[in-house]
């Protein structure tokens, strides 16, 4: 593996570029963290959680990267608010943002089970803090003409998500605002994508302690490239948004999904005689 030093100083993507990773903590937030200061970045960590924070910030930083930890809740407009100002006053502008933090919270049942506040708890953690970190930061870009937006929406933003359309429409609703943003700023020299993870190992979804070693075995089964996705998976496709690679690129979301959005429900099978694919999952 190639050291801190040599990546910074050999073809780093993000070289002495300021970067905010929201629910930088952990998953794929610390993975992009991690990724973003091996290609240079000063990385600004903004999570919930202090202690997460700070332990990603000092591996960052043993590792002879840059990294400071900032604790906030970006579901509170004035937070949101000094927090800019705090990253603003100390780096003087700000390059990359990644709205990262994001949870579907609890499998609420069916939809007329639910009331208005458990949407608005959606709400605030998968969508409105989308619009309060961007509107902090976004006036910042756009005087410099200069900026690149990463949105981490979701799989369930792309398909029907049966157990809870609530969250899925939050997700849709951050691809939308993706889209129109980047529109909009285009032209200030701001661009904004997504991605649209699926089948990834995160905290919010341990993969690895939910399921039992005859389901693991199945993941060659369920997932074209033929495993379950990792954090690090995430974070490269993060890396190429915020980066100069995809300077032609605005606008979009990237399912970063290892083809079960392509299957389109279907799956390899290992049962069916002289059939390689089956799309009905009952034996796949």
């Amino acid at each position: 593996m190639l050291s801190m030093e040599h990546l910074i100083h050999d073809g780093a993507l993000l070289a002495d570029r300021v970067a905010v990773v929201t629910g930088g903590g952990g998953g794929i937030g610390a993975a992009t963290a991690h990724l973003f200061a091996r290609h240079g970045a000063q990385v600004v960590i903004a999570d919930v959680d202090a202690g997460l924070a700070q332990r990603t910030a000092d591996e960052i930083t043993t590792s002879g990267g840059s990294a400071v930890p900032y604790i906030a809740d970006v579901r509170d407009a004035d937070q949101v608010d000094e927090f800019a100002r705090w990253v603003l006053d100390r780096f003087g502008r700000v390059d990359v943002l990644v709205n990262n933090v994001g949870h579907w919270l609890h499998h609420p049942g069916s939809f007329v089970d639910t009331d208005p506040q458990q949407w608005d708890e959606l709400y605030r953690i998968n969508l409105h803090h989308v619009f309060l970190v961007t509107r902090a930061f976004l006036p910042a870009m756009i005087g410099r003409h200069r900026g690149a937006i990463v949105n981490v929406s979701s799989v369930e933003g792309l398909r029907g998500y049966p157990e809870d359309p609530v969250y899925a429409a939050f997700k849709a609703a951050v691809i939308q605002f993706t889209r129109s943003l980047a529109v909009q700023v285009g032209g200030d020299g701001v661009r904004v994508n997504a991605i649209g993870p699926d089948v990834t190992e995160t905290l919010q979804v341990p993969y690895s302690q939910w399921l039992s070693p005859d389901e693991q075995a199945q993941w060659p089964q369920w997932v074209p490239v033929g495993r379950m996705g990792v954090p690090e998976d995430q974070a490269s496709v993060i890396l190429f948004l915020a980066s100069d690679l995809s300077a032609f690129v605005t606008g979009h979301t990237i399912p970063t999904d290892g083809g079960t959005g392509a299957a389109g429900g279907w799956f390899r099978s290992s049962r069916r005689a002289g059939r390689e694919w089956t799309n009905r999952p009952i034996a796949p």
